[in-house]
């Protein structure tokens, strides 16, 4: 692949977090890399545990990550910056929930929080052994 032909992540329209807030944590010195910015992985841990929160609503059970997807690191995060994750619903399955994450920040200093992570999060409802389970879902509004 040349340099013309580079996969870049889609531009953003958005300009502040949009869907539920389902985390928010502070970038610790202990998270960075070698170059001193937050691991690219412990922001990715983050995204996950807060869909795990939001499709663990959803559910209403215990789920587990199958899959992500479509990750865009748009920007850097910092030691000091609030790091705060969206949960927007795509779609459900019969035993799977679909979960666009955002990762925003505020640093210190800004009045404006910045996009600067993005995903597609499958996770997998499952029952007390472990096995995949049907969602259930209470909600007529909500279609699988």
């Amino acid at each position: 692949m040349t340099d013309t032909q580079a996969v870049h992540a889609p531009p953003v329209a958005e300009s502040e977090p949009c869907g539920d807030l389902c985390i928010r944590t502070l970038a610790m010195p202990a998270d960075t890399n070698q170059n001193g910015d937050i691991f690219g992985g412990w922001l990715l841990a983050q995204m996950d545990v807060g869909g795990g929160v939001f499709a663990s609503k959803i559910a209403k059970s215990r789920t587990v990550t199958v899959a992500i997807e479509a990750m865009n690191f748009r920007k850097p995060v910092y030691v000091g910056d609030l790091v705060s994750v969206h949960a927007n619903l795509v779609r459900i399955g019969r035993t799977s929930i679909t979960v666009h994450l955002e990762a925003w920040v505020l640093r210190r200093k800004e009045i404006k929080s910045i996009l600067v992570t993005d995903g597609n999060f499958t996770y997998v409802s499952i029952d007390d052994q472990g096995h995949p389970q049907t969602v259930q879902l209470d909600d007529p509004k909500v279609s699988a």
